[in-house]
């Protein structure tokens, strides 16, 4: 049986529900036991902005899993305007891998559809960690100021550049990690197909919904039951931070990490502190 990685994983495709769905999938050989981990992503991206430190690390002991959901770069059809769809697609897609209990890993919109999913399939979702997101209803979730907003729209020589001042803090520490995390994700030779227009569209106008979806008691979270691990920077521009501790707050089960001098990618900035945090959280039983 072949050894794969992040960079030599071969992007693989399963079909159902009308959907040929994009994935890659490594790690977890020698009969590992512990529970397959999913990966869900942020806004405009695809499985190519995942990051390999993060990755290849959790592969090491557990199966990894990423994948591009309806209407994303590789994965066929058009991306849902609701994250309650997206959530249900994402389910569709992990049943049809024949897997019956999975950990979520969200991004920022990946965390907003592994939460929902979460809450919607609870049979079928052990554990979670979101990271630079919020609930349902946040502040600001899908409010961002038009400089903020703006910068999605910005060309580049080098177009993963972009990530770097909405991911990332604007100090030279801060800048320099995010350097390092752009030079991972271009490593890989074969591709993933471009994200469209469409999906672009779909994105936001999901996010949007959702986040004007107000309810100050946030009782959705209280239907949430699986352990949650928080995780944010100190200042995330795109999702502020004051949604994690919302997060932490109105979650049945939740504890919350903040980590310095860190954005709205803080997992990418600290990956080795990351994934030594989310292991002692996901090997809890």
């Amino acid at each position: 049986m072949p050894t794969y990685a992040h960079d030599t994983a071969p992007t693989q495709f399963v079909e159902a529900g009308g959907i040929r769905f994009g994935y890659r999938r490594f790690g977890g050989l020698g009969g590992s036991e512990r529970t397959p981990l999913v990966f869900f992503q942020h806004f405009m991206g695809n499985l190519d902005d995942h990051d390999p430190a993060i990755s290849d690390a959790f592969a090491a002991d557990r199966e990894v899993i990423l994948f591009n959901n309806t209407g994303v770069a590789s994965t066929s059809g058009v991306v849902p305007e609701t994250v309650e769809e997206m959530a249900s697609d994402a389910a569709v897609f992990i049943e049809a891998l024949g897997l019956t209990t999975v950990d979520l890993v969200g991004h920022s919109m990946g965390g907003l559809v592994a939460q929902q999913l979460a809450i919607q399939r609870p049979d079928l979702v052990r554990r979670v960690v979101l990271v630079g997101t919020g609930p349902r209803g946040g502040e600001r979730i899908g409010q961002m100021s038009p400089t903020t907003a703006g910068l999605f729209a910005k060309k580049y020589p080098r177009q993963q550049d972009m990530w770097l001042p909405i991911l990332f803090a604007p100090t030279p520490t801060s800048q320099k990690l995010g350097r390092e995390y752009v030079d991972r994700i271009v490593a890989r030779a074969d591709r993933d197909a471009p994200f469209s227009e469409q999906s672009v569209l779909a994105q936001r106008t999901a996010i949007g919904a959702y986040g004007a979806a107000k309810d100050p008691a946030y009782r959705n979270l209280q239907t949430l039951t699986a352990p949650v691990l928080v995780v944010n920077g100190t200042d995330d521009i795109i999702i502020p931070t004051v949604n994690s501790y919302i997060l932490q707050q109105f979650l049945p089960n939740a504890q919350l990490l903040l980590y310095p001098d860190a954005n709205h990618g803080a997992h990418f900035q600290y990956p080795e502190r990351f994934v030594k945090h989310a292991r002692l959280f996901l090997d809890e039983q």
